[in-house]
């Protein structure tokens, strides 16, 4: 077979709007009013489901693992959700207001070309917290299956390596939860606001019935010495370790406001994102991790140990009661499976889906995307990223030193170098005509920043991951406030390499006439034409094609 014919056999089926081409389909082209109808409730149920899940469980008990009191974890917690609710806002307004999903967002920012670097860099964080959360979500298969066959381990006889960490049951289980989870990735992101209700309804019940669960039952003994004693881990500089777990608690969440922009386009109006995002993510990011803390602390004294990983702890109390108590857990279990289904579609596959259809735009779509996403998450190692605490906050604060630098530049960008004002055509001219052409279709200004916001951070970086390597204390506290450091340095490199070395070509659209407000609604609205238009035209082009097939005597 020849290689033309079955590349063009590839490529994206053309669904209205703009032709797929190098730089445009109908996934990444800006969204049209038909699409847009996510309202507050929409944002704030994503938002339910991006705060309540198992690994926002779990870091609570993780930060108090690593040497924090019950209340120095739950400071860390309430500072992390406001700082985060900020820059989620201020990095989702291009969506808002221009419904610009994230890798278009970054041509203006780092060129044409240029974005491929953000937008790899943000599918290997797809593809990593993929296959994280899809191996906790079959941990929670594996709490259903283990509450109908006890003797799960039996009936699927453990043929791995103990240095794998898991047993055959386990990697089933985990597989079971990877296939279930192909027919929600087929559904389009604007159809998701049923899927978000029922999800968002489910795990809030079952968060707060675990709650009353743990409290009601945990006998006279009272909460265990997670609360009541003095930490493990003795540290005598607790403002920073607090001040780590802040930014670890950024760092789990860093992902999600580098690309936030992707759902924020689909909003009805700005303000339904803007509402959604202030006051979702505070109340829900602060209301899981102390959850976490409670029940960990309520149910220590009846298992003899501190059991912070949920489905662990939901195997034991199967294990120690009985039907009731396994029927309990299956339930619970089920909640769970729906939990992850949440927080991995929508945050995972289909942010990958937007990525590589930004990448490959002629002949990848969302779908596409999200299902390669899928699929090469199978390569990560999940089971060895939670083996511990210490190692899972170390991987939470990892991305942090790369994602900070990135936001600030998107930030700085939007507000103070474009002020707002953003040429959408523009976005979509892969030539020296669009003013975001840049040198070679490069904004050479936006990796020098970003390399000046990573820089000082990677020593501690570097002990970190390896801590074998000593670095001086300096080195490591620059470390700890890594993301909040990135992001403003390299926020000030590139506003004032901008100033210094103007690109003449944006300048002059940002200064020439017309307002923000304007340029706004002027793209909106010329982009919904366009649309309009040719969806017509595919309609009467559908209609002679059926006109034409009929018989000749009709």
């Amino acid at each position: 077979m020849e290689i033309k014919p079955l590349l063009q056999r590839l490529q994206v089926k053309h669904e209205g709007g703009t032709a797929p081409n190098r730089w445009i389909n109908n996934d990444i082209k800006p969204i049209e009013a038909g699409r847009r109808i996510w309202t507050f409730w929409t944002f704030h149920n994503l938002w339910v489901l991006t705060n309540t899940n198992i690994s926002s469980y779990m870091v609570g008990s993780s930060l108090i693992a690593l040497g924090l009191r019950w209340w120095e974890a739950v400071i860390a917690i309430v500072v992390s959700s406001v700082i985060s609710m900020v820059f989620i806002v201020l990095n989702s307004t291009p969506g808002a207001f221009y419904h610009l999903g994230f890798p278009i967002a970054n041509r203006y920012t780092w060129g044409m070309y240029g974005m491929q670097f953000v937008v790899l860099n943000r599918i290997l964080l797809s593809l990593v917290w993929y296959a994280v959360q899809a191996w906790i979500g079959g941990s929670c298969v594996y709490v259903c299956l283990e509450a109908i066959w006890p003797d799960l381990e039996r009936r699927i006889p453990n043929h791995m390596p103990a240095s794998t960490g898991m047993t055959t049951a386990q990697f089933v289980t985990y597989l079971i939860f990877c296939i279930i989870s192909l027919p929600l990735i087929w559904i389009r992101p604007h159809k998701l606001r049923n899927f978000f209700y029922v999800a968002s309804a489910t795990v809030l019940v079952f968060e707060f019935s675990l709650l009353i669960w743990a409290l009601a039952t945990m006998g006279s003994g009272g909460f265990g010495d997670t609360i009541t004693g003095a930490p493990d881990v003795q540290d005598t500089n607790k403002g920073w370790s607090i001040v780590y777990g802040i930014i670890s608690c950024i760092g789990g969440i860093s992902a999600g406001i580098l690309n936030q922009n992707d759902y924020a386009r689909f909003a009805r109006r700005p303000r339904d994102a803007i509402l959604g995002q202030i006051i979702s993510p505070v109340i829900y990011a602060n209301v899981t991790p102390i959850i976490g803390i409670l029940v960990t602390a309520a149910t220590q004294e009846r298992y003899g140990e501190a059991m912070w990983n949920l489905p662990g702890l939901l195997s034991a109390v199967q294990q120690t009661g009985g039907p009731r108590s396994r029927a309990a857990a299956f339930f619970a279990g089920a909640a769970l499976v729906i939990s992850q289904f949440g927080i991995n579609v929508p945050g995972n596959a289909l942010s990958g889906g937007f990525d590589f259809a930004a990448l490959f735009p002629k002949y990848l779509n969302i779908r596409r995307g999200a299902y390669i996403t899928a699929l090469l998450s199978m390569v990560v190692n999940p089971w060895q990223l939670l083996a511990t605490a210490s190692v899972f906050l170390s991987v939470l604060s990892s991305y942090s030193v790369f994602l900070g630098p990135m936001i600030g530049l998107m930030i700085s960008s939007y507000y103070l170098v474009n002020k707002q004002k953003i040429n959408v055509d523009h976005l979509y001219v892969g030539n020296s005509e669009s003013i975001y052409w840049f040198t070679a279709g490069i904004n050479w200004r936006a990796p020098v920043a970003w390399i000046c916001g990573v820089a000082p951070s990677m020593p501690g970086f570097i002990s970190a991951v390896s801590p074998g390597i000593k670095v001086p204390i300096g080195a490591t506290r620059l470390y700890y406030i890594c993301f909040l450091s990135g992001l403003a340095i390299s926020a000030a490199v590139f506003v004032a390499l901008n100033y210094i070395f103007p690109p003449r070509a944006l300048n002059a659209w940002v200064n020439g006439p017309g307002t923000a407000k304007e340029a706004m609604k002027e793209f909106r609205d010329r982009w919904d034409a366009m649309d309009a238009e040719a969806r017509g035209q595919d309609v009467n082009a559908k209609e002679v094609e059926v006109v034409s097939e009929m018989p000749k005597e009709v």
